[in-house]
């Protein structure tokens, strides 16, 4: 594995502890701000929202950095939302600074994911988006469940103290690590919204975020639906998490695995098994070891889905993907953000705490339609004798010395 790779994947954990670190702490957010359940979970839609704002924006506005610098600034700006969040007084400054650090969240995956791809030979290119996302991954097995303890223990601000230390790890190990890649030559603003021309990376964009809402959907609210509906202690949603982290380790490998040698394929049954583990769910939350084992596989489908969808649109693009990464990521948030808002909608209407389950079902179900549609444009183009970008490798994201 090349070092660079440790290096993105130590900036992804700490930014994806503090993506998921709320999940943890709504009970106690929720009584220290005197705010409900269901607005608490929204520091999960505002972080989301401020990655769909950030990824785009910051990525189309410094096309012409060089990554190694542009992934410094980003994790500059990490640590200091960071920072905002562990001091907040209030909800709305505690909003405000989960939204600094979501920033700076789409446009590093964005451009990790092309930098991780140049690392390694074109076949093995979601293998390596696959590794760099497993310090995402691991923040759910070690990050979160740390942050989850130390919120109970201490007060839910010394979780974000920790990651205020994990942002400065990253960000030494990226400046120490990362190699100082090139700009492909015309991969500037203008021939980065090249690729936004072609309505399939528009419908690319719209399976991540569809496909992929339902995960949050149920996800945002596992610490009430484990305690309320499966019966479990609050002590008990430290090793859940711990649980559902390992999953997500499982399903990132193996949906990088699977995606190297059959693409379309393991979108396909990713997301078919999403939908059926959500569903199900909605029944075996009501008992502790059902609901647990649920959890487990819920994460391994769910984030298998992450290495398959990026490298695809990436391939999409056809050409420079540094900013197509970027608005992928964009669109994983924006459905995490909808999905943990209906899921909300749910619980307030008084359909309870399962109720978020079965609304995942159904919009990774629409997620599974549009990507037939996707699909069978594809194979219209075949049919007209035009090349399918699915089958192309993803196109190097760098000029030779994705």
């Amino acid at each position: 594995m090349p070092l660079a790779l440790l290096a993105l994947a130590i900036s992804a954990f700490g930014i994806g502890t503090t993506e998921f670190v709320t999940n943890g702490l709504l009970p106690e957010v929720a009584d220290d701000l005197s705010v409900s359940i269901p607005t608490a979970g929204l520091l999960t839609s505002g972080y989301a929202m401020g990655v769909v704002v950030g990824a785009p924006v910051l990525t189309a506005v410094t096309t012409r950095m060089r990554r190694k610098h542009l992934l410094i600034g980003l994790m500059v700006l990490f640590i200091v939302g960071n920072l905002v969040a562990a001091v907040a007084p209030n909800y709305a400054l505690l909003m405000g600074g989960r939204i600094i650090s979501a920033l700076c969240h789409g446009a590093f995956f964005g451009v990790g994911s092309v930098v991780a791809a140049n690392l390694v030979s074109p076949q093995k290119k979601a293998g390596a988006i696959s590794l760099m996302f497993t310090g995402l991954t691991l923040a759910n097995v070690l990050g979160m469940p740390m942050g989850t303890l130390l919120g109970q223990h201490f007060g839910w601000r010394s979780a974000f103290w920790g990651v205020v230390a994990l942002g400065v790890i990253g960000l030494i190990g990226i400046a120490v690590l990362v190699p100082n890649q090139p700009n492909e030559e015309g991969s500037g603003l203008r021939g980065e919204l090249a690729a936004f021309r072609k309505p399939q990376v528009w419908l690319g964009l719209a399976v991540t975020a569809v496909g992929f809402s339902g995960l949050l959907a149920s996800f945002t609210y596992v610490a009430p639906m484990m305690t309320d509906v499966a019966g479990f202690s609050d002590s008990s949603i430290t090793w859940l998490l711990m649980l559902y982290g390992l999953g997500l380790v499982v399903g990132n490998y193996a949906g990088g695995k699977a995606a190297d040698r059959a693409l379309t394929a393991t979108i396909f049954t990713l997301l078919i098994a999403l939908a059926v583990v959500l569903t199900i769910f909605t029944f075996t939350a009501h008992n502790k070891v059902s609901a647990a084992a649920t959890l487990f596989v819920l994460g391994g489908v769910g984030f298998g889905t992450i290495p398959p969808l990026q490298t695809r649109v990436m391939q999409l693009a056809g050409g420079p993907a540094t900013l197509v990464s970027a608005a992928n990521i964009a669109a994983f948030n924006l459905g995490a953000a909808v999905g943990a808002w209906l899921g909300g909608v749910t619980i307030d209407a008084g359909l309870g705490y399962t109720s978020p389950n079965w609304v995942g079902a159904i919009i990774t179900t629409c997620g599974i339609a549009l990507a037939v549609v996707s699909v069978g444009m594809e194979r219209r183009k075949r049919a007209g004798a035009l090349p399918s970008v699915t089958e192309q490798p993803v196109a190097p994201a760098s000029a030779p010395q994705h």
